[in-house]
């Protein structure tokens, strides 16, 4: 939750607007929130004098920085506080690319709006994106994503797993047939699944709504988890709510997180080094390397904002080209 006190009103006016205007969602905002706190405190440290208490970065006050110190900033003092992002902090480059995005929102925000807050310069405007490294997603293989499926639907001797196997495979299922993000997944309601059509609506990022096509599997194991699951769901608003949790209310994102680090291990795949989001990025893969997917239907289907997100999956096809072509036999001849 983001506690509104600790801010100065010109960040709060930022976050409505943010939240209203632009539709982000309620994570969003939090993290611009963040972003922003954070920079204030720099900004606090670079223009103004700080208490006695304020010797640690995370304990300065950012709240009684004036808008008149905002409208002194420049951008050498943006890219003062990157550097320091990267040399002190150790962010990596596509922790300081969102950083910087949140900033430069920040800045056109009070240089476009005229309001109570309005700047006479936006020190933002020449702000170039960091050069992103451009990283191959990790996913499983094929034979590694059935493994997973057979792991979420063995026994186990654990009772409260037992209790749940319905509700996690049917979890497993869909992560790794749709490819959808943790936020959807926890958020779909019964309602939001017509199996009529074999078909699911999901809000995504930026409160996107979009439909997602079910196949045999996700439609059986949806099917074979409502059989068992409680009806005497404790919250109102958790009563439409499709995964719920021990406590019969909406499954949680760490209790998600859980359930597919204890499945990945019970395959015996290394749960260090796959998590939720690696599920999504196996989808797409398995998608597109088998499936003869349409690069602009993969776009459509994960919910990608740009066409060059989605393209990374192409990459990892064609690094699989190159490595077979490098093991042929007649490669060192």
């Amino acid at each position: 939750m983001i506690n509104r006190n600790d801010n100065p009103d010109y960040l709060n006016a930022f976050l409505d607007y943010t939240l209203i205007i632009l539709n982000k969602s309620p994570n969003s905002v939090k993290e611009y929130n963040y972003d922003i706190a954070n920079f204030l405190r720099f900004i606090k440290q670079r223009y103004c004098s700080l208490s006695k208490d304020e010797n640690e970065f995370k304990k300065i006050i950012y709240k009684d920085v004036p808008f008149d110190v905002i409208n002194k900033v420049k951008l050498s003092d943006i890219r003062s506080y990157l550097s320091m992002l990267r040399t002190e902090g150790n962010c990596k480059s596509t922790t300081i690319s969102r950083k910087s995005s949140s900033i430069r929102i920040f800045f056109n925000y009070l240089s476009s709006k005229d309001e109570d807050f309005k700047l006479d310069k936006n020190p933002a405007q020449d702000l170039e994106n960091p050069k992103l490294e451009r990283r191959l997603p990790k996913y499983l293989s094929l034979e590694e994503s059935k493994s997973l499926l057979s792991a979420a639907q063995a026994v186990s001797t654990n009772e409260r797993q037992n209790r749940n196997i319905q509700r996690d495979y049917a979890i497993i299922t869909l992560f790794l047939n749709c490819g959808m993000r943790l936020s959807e997944l926890v958020g779909i309601n019964i309602t939001d699944i017509d199996f009529s059509e074999n078909r699911m609506t999901v809000i995504g990022k930026g409160n996107k709504e979009r439909t997602i096509y079910l196949n045999k599997a996700c439609i059986n194991a949806i099917n074979s988890y409502l059989k068992v699951r409680p009806h005497d769901v404790s919250k109102i608003d958790d009563k439409n709510a499709l995964f719920l949790s021990e406590r019969h209310e909406r499954i949680a994102n760490r209790t998600v997180q859980y359930v597919v680090k204890e499945e990945l291990r019970k395959a015996g795949i290394d749960s260090n080094k796959y998590s939720v989001h690696k599920l999504r990025h196996t989808a797409a893969t398995l998608m597109y390397q088998y499936g003869n997917v349409d690069i602009r239907a993969l776009q459509e289907l994960l919910g990608h904002e740009s066409i060059s997100t989605t393209e990374i999956y192409t990459h990892v096809a064609n690094e699989q080209v190159r490595a077979a072509v490098e093991a042929n036999p007649l490669a060192d001849l």
